[in-house]
Formats: C-alpha cells, structure tokens, sequence
C-alpha cells in the first residue's frame, strides 16, 4: 500500500488568540482515507488542518496534559 504525506502547519486560533509559534506535523496515510478525510472536511466548511489541530487539543485535554501555548484564564475572550 502507498501511503501519502499530509503536512499541516500547525498555527492555532482560538477567537482572536493566536499561538506564537507554529511547528510542522508531517505523518503518512492512505490516500483513500486522506480523500475521505478531505472531502468530509469540506463539507463541514473546514480545512483538515482545523480538524486535526481540534483532534490533537481535544487529546491533550482528555490525557490532562498541559502546554505552554494555552492562553491563560485572563486572557481567554469573555463569554457571551
């Protein structure tokens, strides 16, 4: 099976919080899962970078781990 390269820059917004730093994630998958994954992405009107960079915060959340990158309490936009 050939597998191909996703690549996501990875540049997180949260309202009008962005992170500071960006690194890249390279990682191998199948093309027809990376054509699935793409084609229901568009369809929810999302890039598969949102998608996955949801996917990895939601992960560290569930694992309780923390980063460094994390706004603050107080610098978090006020709710609504």
């Amino acid at each position: 099976m050939k597998a191909m390269t996703l690549t996501l820059n990875v540049n997180v917004k949260r309202g009008t919080l962005m992170e500071k730093k960006t690194a890249r994630l390279t990682l191998l998958i199948d093309p027809q899962k990376k054509r699935a994954f793409e084609e229901l992405c568009a369809l929810q009107d999302l890039t598969p970078s949102q998608v996955v960079r949801q996917l990895i915060r939601d992960y560290l959340h569930k694992h309780g781990v923390e980063y460094g990158s994390q706004p603050q309490e107080d610098e978090k936009s006020p709710s609504t």
